[in-house]
């Protein structure tokens, strides 16, 4: 077998100091730019990689971050997570992603683990239930750690969305399409974000003079919503218009109508919510509240870099606005 290359091999081919080869591959010192290049293609040749263990042992600076996340297969998580990891990468850093599907128990092996094996930070979506002894495990370790819609704990810095101002404006749009008869559908959980939409969606009902909430429960996918979506229209054929708790149930929802033989945005109108990149190219477009996935990542990113340059600073907490972007799944109420 080859032996594994190292910074003194790579220094002997190179012609140079091994203190030489470990700056030009940290990216440190005053290294002329032809010593530089002949140690960067002496190492490509080599196929040499630094051990980055050995690195932080020695800097005492860890590069690798942990996303905790709920889902990965939704497209709004995925964007979510490809927008954070193109900032990190840039800035240095190797995201490792774990997906806790929203179980606690879950969840706290993925805490454990990456304390065990060291991380630099934390993207974290806290679990449904997560229990006090996790939030106590990762402020114990000083870990910079950023929670991601819904809030943990006031110890940690926060990126939210406005989710009752979001729904808010979703609602009045429909109202003043002249619908009447406004359900809310999709989730399962009495989760903090959907509670928050939930309760601006009825506030404007009660503002309106609409009539109690009809919430209609429905997991946040196609498959599910779509029966969701029959369900609701059988058991409440007055209902002319939806609010959705995330893009997947809208477009779900979009599904049912069209295989009952309606149009969306003529029979019944539809909101979403996320603007994931599908939304845009959906039969028809769907209107939806835009929260610019791959843009919330990069924000997340950049706040748990400020945390990690600041481990002193004050907790931030950020709210992202959202924005109702208008296209084909809504329309005047059918007379």
């Amino acid at each position: 077998m080859t032996k594994k290359p190292t910074l003194s091999t790579v220094a002997r081919e190179a012609g140079v100091s091994v203190p030489t080869v470990s700056q030009v591959m940290r990216g440190t010192g005053r290294i002329s730019e032809t010593t530089r290049q002949k140690v960067l293609e002496t190492a490509k040749r080599l196929q040499y990689v630094p051990d980055q263990r050995a690195a932080t042992m020695r800097s005492g600076e860890n590069r690798e971050i942990g996303f905790i996340i709920n889902q990965l297969s939704n497209p709004f998580n995925a964007e979510v997570v490809s927008g954070a990891v193109d900032l990190l990468e840039d800035a240095g850093y190797l995201v490792s992603i774990l997906d806790a599907r929203d179980d606690a128990h879950r969840q706290g092996r993925h805490v454990e683990a990456f304390i065990r094996h060291g991380r630099g930070g934390l993207l974290w979506v806290p679990a449904q239930d997560t229990p006090d002894e996790t939030y106590d495990l990762i402020a114990s370790r000083k870990i910079p750690t950023v929670t991601f819609l819904r809030p943990g704990r006031d110890d940690f810095d926060h990126l939210g969305i406005r989710n009752a101002a979001a729904t808010t404006e979703a609602t009045h749009h429909l109202a003043d399409l002249g619908h009447r008869r406004i359900a809310y559908l999709g989730g399962v959980q009495d989760s903090s974000v959907r509670c928050e939409r939930i309760s601006g969606y009825a506030t404007t009902l009660r503002e309106r003079g609409l009539g109690p909430p009809l919430v209609w429960p429905s997991g946040d996918d196609k498959v599910t919503s779509l029966e969701a979506m029959c369900k609701l229209q059988e058991a409440h054929p007055e209902v002319t218009a939806v609010v959705c708790n995330g893009d997947m149930v809208a477009l779900g929802a979009c599904l049912a109508l069209l295989r009952a033989g309606k149009t969306p945005g003529r029979e019944v109108s539809v909101v979403g919510f996320d603007d994931i990149q599908e939304a845009a190219v959906a039969t028809p477009p769907l209107t939806t509240l835009a929260v610019a996935p791959q843009h919330l990542g990069r924000e997340l990113a950049k706040l748990l870099l400020d945390r990690i340059a600041t481990p002193d600073g004050p907790v931030a907490t950020v709210k992202a606005p959202v924005a109702l972007v208008i296209r084909q799944t809504t329309g005047p109420v059918c007379r």
